[in-house]
């Protein structure tokens, strides 16, 4: 049994409900990041739900932890992911794979748009991180038999600007150190999920075109409550009241206060995949309450183009943060982006910064939080870690401190050539978990009710976005009882060959 919604989550006194416009819906997604998209996509075009809705506050999809700008662009495998273990890298593999099979449905030119195929490869330098790799190598190709073990010629032949002292001249000297990468020649490495969440959209919108089936997108329109309701025969419905934003303007800013008239959303199933939001309208509603969020930006520095595919650094073990990696930047052909570099910001969003006081209510700041706090700045490796990059963030500063760390990929870069990419780098939502006194990575889900799902996403969110769709599907399938396509899923995402 749910206990009523506290007053926090009640209707708004300011609208009167009775007035407010009421729609009817099957499922009710919020959040058009590519999370949501995605499951938008697979609800039209796998299930036979005759009404779809999703809700996104912003006036375009894919504006905040999704868009191009904000994340490394990255389909992460577990290949070249250091941090992984062979469990979670072949879990992660099964999913990435999905977005690979699902450019293979659209015509060429948006599949281009979409997913981008290069080289990648880790680089370790120094004896210590290559005896480290070797192992690796040995332990997971036999699951991934397009790796290979690459030398420091063979990294050369590759990528030039990595193992030579001047990339740009053939004959110049290889580097000193020891040097030695995983490497996979051709595979679908970048993604671009601003592009990837309207092209799941375009194709919702395709599977349900010519039919009485509907796909209903409200942009600019923020979700300001959801209240569970029980019928008399025991079903459970959600009435949700979204406020749309006056055309145009942005949420967070003050012309955005003006609102427009309510309107009544009643949806028989409810998904909130809207980043560290997900946490914040899960406590308002009473759950998720034995979690706190961390979050962590990343910001990233651009120099001429130097790199032909990926370039990814051994992880230190002792961090919980991503390590420096290079890439072509697929919205900026002829530059190399280099990063992140991982701050502890007290915002929810990065370019937001009235998210500062959203930040506030998902802190809940109490002993066990400021214990997690404290078992991390114990460990010197991430002390002085987060303190650097605290450094990265002072304006002259910040260029020569990262100039010594990208110089571990490419050894010839040049102060001049690096420059801060401005407006670049999101706010991942990492999770404390009070109860357990630690901090978790990856994606949650927060337990809730029946009917009502809350996604925390953080990477590789985006990388398992069909993955995580396909587990909100299955639960909408068994609640709602509607038909459901498992074997076209299975063959177009999953490749499964048919019977």
């Amino acid at each position: 049994m749910v206990s009523p919604a506290p007053a926090a989550v009640s209707p708004s006194p300011s609208a009167d409900p009775a007035r407010a416009e009421e729609t009817q819906t099957d499922v009710l997604i919020v959040g058009g990041g590519v999370c949501g998209t995605a499951l938008l996509f697979e609800l039209a075009r796998y299930t036979d739900l005759g009404h779809l809705t999703l809700v996104e506050r912003y006036d375009q999809l894919a504006q905040v932890n999704s868009k191009a700008s904000s994340n490394s662009q990255t389909i992460h495998c577990g290949d070249i992911e250091t941090n992984y273990t062979l469990e979670k890298a072949l879990k992660v593999k099964r999913t990435a794979e999905m977005i690979e099979r699902y450019g293979a449905l659209l015509e060429e030119s948006e599949r281009d748009r979409c997913v981008f195929r290069t080289p990648k490869m880790v680089l370790a330098v120094g004896e210590p991180e290559c005896s480290a790799l070797r192992q690796r190598f040995e332990l997971f190709s036999p699951h991934f038999p397009a790796m290979e073990l690459l030398d420091k010629a063979e990294i050369a032949a590759w990528e030039p600007h990595v193992a030579r002292l001047d990339g740009e001249r053939p004959d110049s000297p290889l580097r000193p150190e020891a040097l030695l990468a995983i490497g996979i020649r051709k595979a679908a490495t970048a993604v671009d999920y601003e592009a990837l969440s309207h092209s799941f959209v375009a194709q919702a919108q395709a599977a349900v075109a010519g039919s009485q089936r509907q796909v209903d997108l409200q942009l600019g329109s923020r979700v300001e409550t959801i209240t569970p309701e029980t019928a008399a025969d025991g079903s459970t419905s959600f009435v949700v009241e979204v406020r749309p934003h006056r055309p145009g303007a942005r949420p967070g800013s003050g012309e955005a206060n003006a609102p427009a008239g309510p309107r009544r959303i009643r949806a028989r199933h409810v998904v909130v995949s809207a980043g560290a939001h997900s946490l914040l309208m899960a406590q308002q509603l009473g759950f998720g309450l034995e979690y706190s969020c961390l979050p962590v930006a990343g910001s990233f520095y651009f120099t001429p183009d130097l790199l032909r595919g990926k370039v990814y650094t051994v992880q230190n073990d002792k961090l919980p943060f991503a390590a420096i990696h290079g890439d072509p930047d697929v919205r900026s052909p002829g530059q190399t982006r280099f990063g992140p570099t991982a701050l502890l910001l007290p915002l929810l969003e990065r370019y937001r910064p009235a998210s500062f006081f959203e930040f506030l209510k998902v802190l809940r700041l109490d002993l066990p939080v400021l214990l997690v706090f404290w078992q991390l700045f114990r460990i010197a490796d991430i002390r002085n870690y987060i303190l650097k990059n605290l450094l990265f963030e002072v304006p002259w500063l910040r260029r020569h401190l990262f100039l010594a760390d990208a110089r571990k990929i490419v050894p010839g870069l040049r102060l001049q050539d690096l420059r801060f990419a401005e407006g670049f780098g999101g706010v991942r939502p990492q999770l404390i978990h009070k109860g357990e006194k630690r901090l978790m990575l990856g994606e949650a889900r927060i337990a809730s009710m029946p009917g009502l799902a809350f996604n925390v996403t953080p990477s590789p969110g985006g990388t398992c976005c069909l993955g995580n769709a396909v587990t909100d599907l299955e639960a909408i399938v068994e609640r709602l009882g509607c038909g459901f396509d498992r074997q076209r899923l299975d063959q177009e995402l999953y490749g499964v060959a048919s019977a």
